[in-house]
């Protein structure tokens, strides 16, 4: 970096090409040179730019935030005119993660803030690039969004970024690679059943061992954990937790930079350079899941990446409105039926002799179907609900075919399920055997009043009398336990919950949870459960006016008077002025009482037409509004039409399944 010495031997003379009479003359020459910044003589490297008369040492030079180009002629800049990153707008409202650490910064270009010269929303800490490319070499060094490496190299060396011609130091470490060979045969969890001990591994047997599906370095015998076969997911405490917790979205902490003993002095001054502490992949997979928690990400965005899976071939489905459960069931079963091809409903009519056909709404049809799963056999409770057991069902495989229809019914636009208990929830993420039911999940009248009884007796005596009570059925369940303290009432309640709630369905709820894995839903609720159990678990937000009238799109070519119209008439619903109610509306117009997570599609809309009522078109999620002289007659007609046609739809619907 001395500016009085140039490279002028052959890389074998001297020292890499310094000719030694050249390094003796620029000793003598530096000796002359006080710093301007610690005011010590030897400041042998001086600012390029014309004018300017700074000089300083290296390790100066960079705490002052100087640069130093590692490449051509190896130029050095002072803080006053060193080179720049220039962006034409800063449109970034928020703090962005560092795409190499993940901690916050602000997107401001300056000394110790990079930008990506090739994806423009790439932000980099400079102490962890230059970590990178030493570490790298100039053979991996590329940017961590799109791997460009030679714009990305070039920008990087004009800030002075320091890249050094050399293999990366993970392909020089001596059997890097090797524990990738080695498979994980260890049972980790709390209580291990196999008599063998931990490390005991028979394959196709109870006693093989699963490993952790998200990071591969914990393990479990499949009896311990309860698993039926070797292809059942299995997530270790910690993954899950990981994948559960994604509560506490607080910013980032300062990660060190990978090398702690070494500074980024030390990189730029040491010609061998230091390697990274190394990880088990392992280790780095849950690390990434720690910092992707980091990340809210929205439902709809996550039904959108769902949906990327469904292909432009349609598969007609041929649905009874009157036998919708069936309908579905059949078409779903049918051999050719696909559930990533694009479904398009027709609607037949069974005591239909000439067996017309009418195009259906897709959300209206999936909307329905929800509804049907929510009060069918399959589920018990009330608002929150959990699996039932139905033998009837388990043989018949409904368990599977429910948790396949949710699934469908979420990637291809359908509405949120929003019946769920956490209980219920809990074990599709966490594991049933990580979850513990409460009181409210048991709708079975008289194992409450056992469980209530249990948790209020007050002696011993009263406990035991309690158990003599209930013998056959605490028998019969495996929940006999021999009570020598009142304390023992907590542990003899939380078996019969967790019996009843979990172990009573575990075939059912083993079944369901092989449906929800069709394209790929079960493993995105695992991996972003926060946001999917808020259309699992709550139903959506209740309708304004405000919500419904920012919904609709206007034509432009509607008439301005019916428009208004139509807003008076929103709120006057909302203001308890009409017997209509906002879902009403929605039905009417999109088959749908609620706004699916992803939205509609196409977009609701409203159109203006010559006409005494409004007309509701829900394949195409459209409203035609009737244009009147007065609104008061507009509110009436409206109320009318809305209010008989889903009457009428409603009586057809149970006539029908009546018979």
């Amino acid at each position: 970096m001395s500016s009085g010495i140039w490279q002028r031997g052959k890389e074998e003379e001297g020292v890499y090409g310094f000719l030694i009479e050249d390094i003796k003359k620029e000793v003598t020459r530096a000796s002359k040179l006080k710093c301007c910044i610690c005011k010590k003589t030897g400041a042998s490297i001086g600012c390029v730019a014309p004018r300017c008369k700074r000089s300083y040492h290296f390790p100066c030079g960079l705490q002052r935030e100087c640069i130093f180009q590692f490449t051509g002629n190896f130029a050095s800049f002072c803080w006053n005119h060193r080179p720049v990153q220039m962006i034409t707008s800063n449109n970034y409202g928020d703090s962005l993660p560092c795409t190499i650490c993940l901690e916050f910064i602000d997107p401001i270009p300056t000394y110790s803030i990079l930008r990506s010269p090739c994806c423009k929303n790439a932000w980099f800490h400079r102490d962890c690039l230059q970590v990178q490319a030493i570490n790298a070499g100039v053979y991996f060094f590329r940017c961590t969004i799109c791997n460009n490496s030679d714009i990305f190299q070039k920008e990087m060396l004009r800030m002075g970024i320091h890249i050094p011609e050399k293999d990366a130091s993970w392909e020089l470490e001596e059997n890097a690679f090797q524990e990738l060979l080695q498979h994980y045969e260890h049972c980790d969890v709390r209580r291990c059943r196999c008599k063998e001990g931990r490390d005991y591994n028979v394959p196709d047997s109870k006693w093989e061992i699963k490993r952790c599906q998200c990071c591969g370095s914990s393990g479990t015998h499949l009896a311990c954990s309860s698993l039926q076969s070797w292809e059942q997911n299995w997530e270790c405490l910690e993954c899950r937790g990981i994948l559960y917790n994604s509560g506490d979205f607080q910013k980032a902490k300062k990660h060190a930079l990978p090398n702690t003993n070494v500074g980024i002095t030390d990189c730029l001054l040491e010609e061998s350079s230091p390697k990274l502490s190394r990880q088990s992949p392992g280790a780095q997979r849950k690390d990434l899941l720690r910092q992707g928690s980091k990340f809210r990400r929205d439902i709809s965005t996550l039904i959108i990446e769902l949906g990327f899976q469904i292909k432009k071939k349609p598969k007609r489905l041929f649905i009874n409105k009157a036998n919708i459960w069936n309908s579905a069931l059949d078409g779903f079963r049918n051999q050719s039926f696909n559930p990533s091809y694009t479904i398009e409903v027709v609607y037949i009519n069974e005591n239909d002799r000439f067996g017309r056909e009418q195009p259906g709404s897709k959300q209206e049809f999936l909307s329905l179907l929800m509804q049907q799963l929510e009060n069918s056999p399959l589920f018990e409770g009330s608002l929150s609900k959990n699996l039932s057991l139905n033998s009837q069902a388990l043989k018949e495989n409904l368990y599977y075919e429910a948790g396949k229809m949710l699934a469908i019914s979420l990637v291809h636009g359908g509405p949120s399920p929003g019946f769920f208990s956490k209980t219920l929830f809990n074990c599709l993420v966490y594991g049933p055997e990580n979850t513990q039911p409460i009181l409210d999940d048991v709708s079975d009248f008289d194992v409450a009043q056992i469980i209530i009884r249990i948790n209020t007796a007050t002696s011993v005596a009263d406990l035991n009398s309690l158990i003599n009570d209930c013998y056959n059925y605490l028998e019969l369940i495996g929940c006999l336990r021999l009570i020598t303290s009142i304390s023992d009432k907590y542990m003899l309640a939380k078996d019969i919950l967790v019996y009843h709630v979990i172990k009573r369905v575990q075939a059912p709820f083993e079944s369901f949870k092989q449906g929800l894995k069709t394209l790929g839903v079960l493993e995105k609720i695992q991996t972003y459960p926060e946001a999917f159990c808020n259309i699992f678990c709550h139903k959506p937000e209740s309708l304004s006016a405000k919500i419904l009238s920012d919904l609709f799109t206007v034509h432009t070519l509607s008439d301005v008077q019916a428009l208004g119209f139509w807003n008076s008439y929103l709120q006057a619903i909302e203001d308890g002025k009409s017997t209509v109610t906002m879902e009403d509306i929605l039905i009417f117009a999109t088959g749908c009482n609620s706004i699916p997570p992803a939205g509609f599609k196409p977009t609701p809309s409203i159109e203006c037409l010559h006409m005494d009522f409004p007309v509701g078109n829900k394949c195409n999620n459209c409203l035609a509004l009737p244009i009147t002289s007065t609104y008061k007659e507009f509110q009436e007609n409206m109320d009318f039409a809305i209010k008989n046609t889903l009457r009428l739809e409603k009586e057809e619907n149970s006539h029908f399944s009546g018979h």
